[in-house]
Parts: structure tokens; C-alpha cells; sequence
């Protein structure tokens, strides 16, 4: 018997065995540090007002706090992009391209967060670029109507600087809904609006698989948004939304965390550079909430053009002169397909009414990426935004019509995606903009948005005062899970970055733990778990839309 050889085929699991803890151990140590810098990060943003975070050097062009109505928006010009020199290649005579990013409670600067971004594309493309974005603090009692009057002036600043060629709009998300509403504000002008994942249907979408657009009906209306801001002095805190938009894919958050522990040495700084972004939750005016939330996503007033932007114009989608080219993507559960082209069918009821309002609606479809995806991806910005930026001036050439933009693969990395714009029939677009049910949940809105408005608001606004404001935003949950890793909330906290240097020492890091069985077996594991936290998110998502039908569409 070959005892020598019987003892290796014991000692080689057992150290294999071995090799997997004391690596299991370093990663959740090593974990822990990268949360403790996170919240560190986000202590440090916060005192230092949260700036924005854009990759590109700029100037400031214009601020909103000096315009009427004063809003927190401000207009930047983007001068240099680093070491990388992208402004060389912007051409004279080009048109202008403004970036809007979104203000949904995340501060600006997704849509120029890196080298390969809708900014870093425009540059490549010879653009000069503009960027928009606006402070963490809105001015009191600012309104929708003042945002979207601070964005038509944006644009009519930028052609004017550019001898008055039009800019190519971009916007992103919600910031695409503004710009929407700034361009049929008395008919404002651009060469091009591009619209990325942003909602102009809010009432679209597909069963059981876009869920938000059933919050009001679980809610009872607006009334939670007003009480919300009341809580916070006239503002409403932008946490709230980004947890709404955690709970959407609490795989998505597990499968965050999770890709950090599986290799924490790789992910850690694009973890940070991230969670930077993700973390800085901006605030919104209580008036400006309210006609969001009442006017847009519960009352879906838009398509019917009852939009009150000011005294004199109303938001009508048929004065948009600007051809729209409008990205969507079937991977994205918070903006659906649905809700990016839904609404065509509802101001144009035939193709035949489009061509003769002489409108040009150009859609991309991308069919997996998700919603940040849309204006965070490097690869989503190298292939789509560069192709949309690349045949601008094709998509501003088409006659009148519904079209799709098919990207070809470009034979070159260094080359835009080619293009083809096919031509469609609004009739063939499987979108219903107008499901049964919303209207009964916007009566029940204004109900009960007028109950809490005569009777309760009065004495919540009579109970808080700024402090207690204050206090009950750094109690939020979103901030209070964040910051709980900080050594200042946590003291024991600080001695994680000795306990990763001294498992490293030790050897405890296992630079080949991808071979290592006991590694493959916690993956398949994590990957177990992330798919029934999927499975019991679709069935959640199912059961909300059976339980809506049965309130308000029965």
C-alpha cells in the first residue's frame, strides 16, 4: 500500500479546503473595507456639497439662481477631457450637443462619468458640448415650470453662442422628459432631441413586468409625496426614490454586493467610483414633486396636452419640431419600451397623422441592457450613443415618418457603428398607452391629495422645523445602511483595513480561487439565491398587478 500517495489525496481537499477559508475570510474583511470607504466617501461628498461628478473639465456659462423664475439648474461648458484631449477633435461649424442628466435623486454627471460617455462620444465626434446640471438643494419653492423655462433658456443660450445653430439635446431620463416639455413650451427649437429612457407614457407598460407604474394605486394617490415633503420642510428627499429603485430588483442590489465579495481586489475601484454617484441623494422642491408625481406619472396629462408649464403655454407633444430620436431598451424595467413610445399613439393616431404634422420619430432598441445601463455602459456609449451622435445630421434628413435605427457592427473599434433607418407604422407598435384602471387611481389621487392638503398638511408643516427636517433625512434608511460602516458611526470598523493587511501577510489572499472547487461551489450558490430572489420578485411583481386589476380595472 502506497501510504505516501493516500496521505496527498486526503491532504490536497483538506488544503484546498483551507486555501478557501482563509481567502473567504480575507474578502468579507477586505469587503468591509471597501464599505467603510464607501461610507467615508459619502460623509466626505456630502461636506464638501455634494459637486458634480463629471470626468470632463468645464466652466460655468450661466446659473439659474440669476434667471426668472430662478431655479438650481446651471449651464456648463465642457473644455477638457484629461489626459485623454477629446476636445481636439471638436470641428468648427458643429452643432452643439447639451447634455441633460437626470434629476431623479442622484445628483449630474452620469452622462459624463467617464471617458466613454454620451460626452466623451460627442467630443469624439467633433461636437462642442454642454453639460446641465443642477445644485443638491432646490430654490424655494421652485416648480416644474421653472425647471422646464430654466432648460428652454438653455438651449436658446447655447444657439445663441453658436451663432443660432440649433443643439442636438440629449437627455437622460428624466431630464428627456424635460427637455420634451421645454421643446413644446412655445415651441423652442433644437436640431435634434435624443431621448434616453425617458418616460413621456407613464401609464404604459408590460403586465407584471413594470411595476412602478402601480405605485399610486398601492398608495392611494400623491398624498404620500406631499406628506413626505412636508416631513422635510418643503423638500422631498431623494432617497426615497433611489430605494424605490432598489426594491424594483432586490437581485440587482444582492448581485451588487455579491459581485464585490467574489473578487474584491478587481471590483473595488468601480464599486466606489459608482456608489460616489449612486450615494448623493439630491433634494426636490415640494411644488415640484407635486407636479411630477400629480401631473405626470398618476395623471399622465402629457399626451393630452394639459401640461401647465406657465401662465401662457401648456406642454403640447405636437409642437415638438425637433425630430426625436428616442433610445429604449427591453431590459429596462423602470422606463419600459412602453412608456418611451407609448405616447406616439396617443397624439398621432396613424402614421398618416404623423407625416402630416411633418415630425420625424426615429427609435433604437436595445434588448437587454438596463436602465442605467442606457447612460452609464462604456460599451452601450462606444456602439449606440456614438452611432446616434455619428448619423445626426441622416436622422435630421429623413422625411417625415416612423423609423428604426438597425446598427451594423463597425468593422473598426475606432469607427462608429453604421446605421439604417427602416421605416415603421405607428399602427404595428404593440403599446397601449391608456390600460384600464388609471383613471380610477387619478380620481382617488386628487381625493385624496385634497383631503391631506386641507386637513393634514397645515399641522405637519406646523410641527417641523429645518432640524427636525434635517434629522429625519440622515435617519433615512439609505443613508443610515450606508454610513453605519463609517469608523465614525462604527469605531471596531477601524481596524478592518490592519485586518486586511495583515491576512495578506499571513498568505490568507488566494490569487487562484477560481480553480478552487469549494469557490466554484459558493458561486453556484450566489447564483442559486440571486435566481429566487428573481423568481419571488416576478411573482411579487405579478400578484401587484393582480391585485391592482382587481381595485380599480374590474
Amino acid at each position: 500500500m502506497d501510504t505516501t500517495t493516500d496521505s496527498q489525496r486526503i491532504a490536497a481537499p483538506a488544503a484546498l479546503f483551507a486555501a478557501y477559508w482563509g481567502d473567504m475570510l480575507w474578502r468579507a474583511v477586505a469587503t468591509g473595507e471597501v464599505l467603510r470607504q464607501r461610507a467615508n466617501n459619502m460623509t466626505e461628498h456630502e461636506a464638501a456639497g455634494m459637486p458634480v461628478l463629471l470626468h470632463f473639465e468645464s466652466e460655468q456659462v450661466v446659473d439659474g439662481h440669476d434667471m426668472q423664475p430662478a431655479s438650481n439648474y446651471r449651464l456648463l461648458r465642457v473644455t477638457r477631457c484629461g489626459t485623454d484631449a477629446l476636445e481636439k477633435h471638436v470641428r468648427k461649424g458643429a452643432s452643439p450637443v447639451l447634455v441633460v442628466d437626470p434629476r431623479a435623486g442622484h445628483g449630474p454627471g452620469i452622462g459624463g462619468f467617464k471617458r466613454d460617455s454620451e460626452v466623451g462620444m460627442a467630443l469624439l465626434e467633433g461636437h462642442p458640448v454642454y453639460f446641465v446640471v443642477f445644485d443638491p438643494e432646490p430654490v424655494e419653492g421652485q416648480t416644474m415650470g421653472a425647471v422646464v423655462q430654466t432648460l428652454a433658456a438653455f438651449i436658446d443660450i447655447v444657439a445663441k453662442r453658436h451663432r443660432g445653430k440649433a443643439p442636438i439635446v440629449y437627455g437622460n431620463c428624466q431630464g428627456g422628459w424635460a427637455i420634451t416639455l421645454a421643446l413644446s413650451h412655445c415651441e423652442h427649437r433644437a436640431a435634434l432631441a435624443v431621448l434616453n429612457g425617458s418616460p413621456l407614457s407613464y401609464w404604459a407598460g408590460e403586465r407584471g413586468i413594470n411595476p412602478m407604474r402601480l405605485l399610486g394605486g398601492f398608495t392611494g394617490g400623491i398624498w404620500p409625496a406631499h406628506w413626505v415633503s412636508d416631513l422635510g420642510a418643503g423638500r422631498f428627499d431623494g432617497a426615497w426614490l433611489v430605494q424605490n429603485f432598489e426594491a424594483l430588483r432586490p437581485e440587482g442590489v444582492f448581485k451588487k454586493y455579491d459581485t464585490l465579495f467574489a473578487q474584491p481586489e478587481s471590483e473595488r475601484d468601480r464599486f466606489l467610483e459608482f456608489e460616489r454617484w449612486w450615494n448623493g441623494f439630491y433634494q426636490i422642491a415640494r411644488e415640484e414633486m407635486l407636479s411630477i408625481a400629480g401631473d405626470l406619472f398618476v395623471g399622465n396629462h402629457l399626451e393630452d396636452g394639459e401640461v401647465v408649464v406657465d401662465d401662457h403655454c401648456r406642454a403640447d407633444l405636437r409642437r415638438v419640431g425637433a425630430p426625436l430620436m428616442i433610445f429604449c431598451s427591453n431590459g429596462d424595467n423602470i422606463t419600459p419600451p412602453h412608456q418611451a413610445l407609448g405616447w406616439l399613439k396617443a397624439v398621432y393616431p396613424t402614421t398618416a397623422d404623423l407625416v402630416a404634422a411633418g415630425q420625424r420619430v426615429v427609435y433604437l432598441m436595445h434588448q437587454h441592457v438596463g436602465h442605467l445601463g442606457i447612460f452609464v455602459s462604456a460599451g452601450v456609449a462606444r456602439r449606440e450613443h456614438r452611432a446616434i451622435l455619428h448619423h445626426a445630421e441622416s436622422i435630421q434628413a429623413l422625411d417625415p415618418g416612423l423609423y428604426e435605427m438597425v446598427l451594423d457592427d463597425s468593422t473598426s473599434a475606432d469607427l462608429a457603428a453604421g446605421a439604417r433607418f427602416e421605416p415603421r407604422r405607428l399602427e404595428d407598435l404593440p403599446f397601449d398607452a391608456n390600460p384600464a384602471g388609471f383613471d380610477k387611481v387619478e380620481v382617488l389621487s386628487e381625493a385624496t391629495e385634497r383631503f391631506y392638503a386641507q386637513w393634514v398638511s397645515p399641522w405637519v408643516r406646523f410641527a417641523v422645523t429645518l432640524e427636525s427636517a434635517r434629522e429625519l433625512r440622515a435617519l433615512h434608511p439609505m443613508r443610515v445602511s450606508r454610513k453605519v460602516w463609517s469608523e465614525q458611526v462604527t469605531p471596531t470598523l477601524a481596524l478592518l483595513p490592519w485586518m486586511q493587511r495583515w491576512l495578506e501577510q499571513c498568505g490568507a489572499q488566494g490569487p487562484h480561487r477560481v480553480v478552487n472547487p469549494w469557490y466554484q461551489l459558493e458561486r453556484a450558490g450566489a447564483d442559486a439565491v440571486e435566481q429566487a430572489m428573481e423568481s419571488w420578485r416576478k411573482g411579487r411583481d405579478l400578484w401587484a398587478e393582480l391585485v391592482f386589476e382587481q381595485a380599480y380595472a374590474s
